[in-house]
Formats: C-alpha cells, structure tokens, sequence
C-alpha cells in the first residue's frame, strides 16, 4: 500500500463520493424529499458533535478557532434545514377554505346595509 499515495486515495474517495451522493439525490422522488432532508439533518447534527471535538482536542489557536468555525457553519445547517423541512412539510397540509356565506346572512347583511 506503500506505492500509492495516501492523499490520491483520499482524493478518490471524495470524488466517488460525490458521483454517488448526486446520483442519490438527483433519481430520489419528490414524495421522499422531506424524509431525506430530516436524515440530512441528523447527519449534521452528528458533524456538530464532531466539530466540537476537534474543536476541544486541539492544542493551537488556529485549530480552536476552525473547530469553533465548524461548529458555526454546522449549526447554521441544521436549523436552516429544519426550517426548510418544516416549510416543505407545510406544503401539504390542505388548506382551510372559507365556509361559503349562506343566503340567509347574504339577506340579513343586505339589510343591515339599508
């Protein structure tokens, strides 16, 4: 393992993960959209918690203030993707119509007019 670079490896993966994470995305139907978003959530939510160990194991200035950084723009994630779950979700629910005025409020309103 010695003759390929650890860094090309790296490299690899990160391009595969973003050739399957696309395709993943791009074929799910719209009906499951806002169940994936939730997951997302949580995932990030996970990414939170290790931010903030990096953030607590580090030794220099640099790495506490990109650990703090990451937990930052973590965060901001999360919540903004629960409040576009939470619109998403509002989307169907169905709409209250407005009862339809009967005529005998129609005629007791024309005579209140006069």
């Amino acid at each position: 393992m010695d003759a390929v670079s650890p860094t090309l490896i790296n490299l690899t993966i990160f391009v595969l993960a973003i050739y399957v994470g696309y395709h993943v995305v791009w074929t799910v139907t719209p009906a499951l959209h806002t169940p994936l978003m939730a997951v997302t959530n949580a995932i990030s939510a996970i990414v939170i918690v290790g931010a903030m160990l990096a953030a607590a194991l580090t030794d220099t200035p640099l790495g506490k203030t990109m650990g703090t950084l990451a937990v930052a723009l973590a965060a901001v994630n999360v919540f903004g993707g629960f409040l576009v779950t939470r619109r998403m979700l509002e989307m169907f629910k169905k709409k209250e119509r407005k009862p339809a005025a009967s005529p005998a409020t129609d005629a007791s309103a024309a005579k209140s007019k006069d």
